[in-house]
């Protein structure tokens, strides 16, 4: 999900479409009744699920679309449950055949698209469109690495034209509600696909009607419908066409220890969305995001920004909030399912992949002395409180199979072994390329390029060949990443699902830009361990396959990984729900509630 996946908009032409449309799309009312107020750190740059390549799109979507399955609003580590889907698949023995049943009573909201203006039925055939959407060209899908090479004929299908009015030989719709899915070989990662902001279910007349307009015009079958959006919030309507069973809060993993005295109690066997009105307001700056939240009458949650934790905790191991933080606001923390990490552009010849061999390995030890240089330790005291796991590799903690025994040498800061790297392969103050460093244009992410610049000057990297390039959004910085337009990277992934493929598919030599792989790795050996682990099942031998490509990204220093931030979550009493910026990330807002403020606890 999030943070580092394909991109299709241009931010530019975005822009312009937003700025077009601002009249007509932000001058809403604001909603009436219980309006739940959201704060996030970035905006979206689309609303259209084939593009919610960033946490800021993906929330958005999946309050507005549908998906066949979602994660279990509270079971912690995060489990499956069906959405929009009738139980689990059926899976042929062979693993090739997956039929998915879909609900019956589900609609999409009124939209002009629809004859009368009225919504019609949710069908098998929206998903099928939806998928076939990710392989037209014409939409410049972000998420098509997760379906690329696994449904029959789908790559046929697009060779041939990306005819929507052709069938896929993959894609059997055996009724309106029944879908079978026909694999080329085994991917027991298929059903997880099917709860990402990717795979939402999009109906043809909508995106046919509204064009590119769409991208912020969505129409969907989800809890929500968008009544407003601009660069500053977006504000929906509950969806009075959304059913669902009542909520089973025993079913979504509520624990009574880990979950007292935050009324979630209240919501057992309720009829979700509880809310009238969601309000999710975009905003980057950390200070102001906090201001928000503290006035008491704005936003009700905040992630907690790293230089608010000293006032708001008590104690860091293990966290204890402070005792006025606690009877003012409910408050969880937790390890993130990701990780922050740094890359190279691999497709650089200056320090990338090379066809001589000698410079190849000239350039692997370039890599390795800048990775030797970056301190980890400094990155987590200064920007994180200390409070964020530095691991090795790209296989993070909260995942099976990640390894506590690795070597920790790829994070342990060694400057004279970087110089002596340097020097043995001949890289002196005139051969050393220049680098930029791109990064959205804000204080802190000014203060890590400039810790990163003196760390690379104590190696006798030329102060000025680290050239900063910033930018005025995340969306703007992420185009330049997928079009290489910045040299030396850093980016958060945020986890699709809780599986160590999900984040080794970043260096799949197929996934390059524009796809996932925005290092633009490509190893032989690497690629054909991946496509050898894809089609397994979990265990000790995929575990051990995992883990050698996790030796293999350390040993080729394409990579300088990882962190995995601990996430403090702030949210007043009158709120019940327990947020998620997680895999879970928008799927939790379903389920928040609101009750007087004389009647929350506390």
């Amino acid at each position: 999900m999030r943070s580092t996946l394909i991109r299709p908009i241009p931010g530019f032409v975005l822009a312009l479409v937003v700025a077009a449309l601002l009249s007509a799309c932000g001058g809403s009312p604001p909603p009436q009744g219980k309006v739940y107020r959201h704060s996030i750190d970035g905006t979206p740059t689309s609303l259209d699920p084939a593009q919610s390549a960033t946490i800021y799109s993906s929330v958005v979507v999946v309050n507005v679309f549908d998906t066949l399955y979602r994660y279990k609003y509270l079971a912690r580590p995060y489990e499956l449950t069906p959405n929009l889907a009738l139980g689990l698949p059926e899976v042929s023995d062979d693993g090739l055949v997956y039929t998915f049943r879909i609900r019956d009573d589900a609609r999409f909201t009124d939209d002009p698209a629809f004859a009368g203006g009225i919504g019609r039925a949710v069908t098998v055939h929206d998903l099928v469109y939806s998928l076939q959407r990710h392989f037209d060209p014409a939409t410049r899908s972000r998420g098509a690495w997760l379906w690329q090479g696994r449904i029959v004929g789908m790559a046929e299908w697009a060779e041939a034209g990306a005819d929507y009015d052709r069938p896929v030989e993959g894609l059997k719709p055996i009724d309106d509600d029944t879908l079978e899915v026909h694999l080329l070989e085994p991917f027991p990662q298929l059903t997880y696909t099917f709860a990402t902001a990717f795979s939402a279910l999009v109906p043809r007349e909508a995106v046919e009607h509204h064009g590119r307009e769409f991208a912020i015009r969505p129409v969907g079958s989800g809890p929500f419908r968008l009544t407003s959006f601009d660069s500053a919030r977006a504000t929906f309507e509950a969806n009075p066409h959304f059913v669902r069973d009542p909520l089973d809060l025993a079913a979504e993993g509520f624990d009574p220890e880990r979950h007292a005295g935050l009324g979630l109690e209240s919501l057992d066997g309720g009829r979700y969305p509880f809310l009238d009105g969601l309000e999710i307001h975009f905003i980057e700056e950390n200070a102001a995001r906090w201001s928000s939240f503290a006035r008491g009458n704005e936003v009700h949650n905040v992630m907690v920004p790293n230089e608010q934790v000293d006032r708001v905790l008590a104690r860091r191991s293990p966290i204890r909030f402070t005792d006025e933080i606690e009877a003012k606001y409910h408050g969880m923390a937790g390890l993130e399912a990701g990780f922050v990490y740094g890359g190279f552009n691999m497709d650089d010849p200056r320090f990338g992949h090379h066809p001589d061999p000698d410079q190849d390995a000239a350039n692997r030890a370039f890599r390795c002395a800048v990775r030797d240089a970056f301190d980890w330790q400094a990155r987590n005291d200064t920007f994180y409180y200390g409070l964020a796991e530095v691991f090795p590799g790209v296989i993070p903690p909260v995942v099976p199979e990640f390894d506590p025994t690795l070597s920790e040498a790829s994070i342990t800061r060694d400057v004279e072994g970087a110089r002596q790297r340097l020097a043995e392969y001949g890289w002196d103050e005139a051969s050393l390329p220049t680098l930029t460093y791109g990064f959205v244009s804000a204080v802190q992410q000014r203060q890590m390029f400039e810790q990163l610049r003196a760390q690379l000057g104590d190696i006798g990297y030329p102060v000025d060949r680290l050239v900063p390039e910033t930018f005025a959004t995340f969306g703007d910085y992420y185009e330049a990443v997928k079009t290489l337009r910045v040299d030396l990277f850093y980016l958060a992934w945020t986890l699709d699902y809780p599986d160590a493929q999900n984040t080794l598919q970043l260096f799949y030599g197929p996934n390059a830009s524009p796809g996932s792989n925005n290092f633009n790795y490509r190893n032989p050996e690497f690629d054909a361990l991946y496509e050898r682990s894809r089609t397994m099942q979990p265990g000790p031998e995929r575990t051990a396959l995992y883990r050698e490509m996790n030796r293999m990204v350390i040993d080729d220093c394409v990579t300088i990984s990882g962190l995995s931030r601990t996430r403090i979550h702030l949210w007043h009493k009158d709120a019940i729900m327990v947020p998620d910026r997680e895999i879970l990330a928008g799927y939790f807002m379903r389920f928040v509630d609101l009750v007087e403020p004389d009647q929350a606890d506390g």
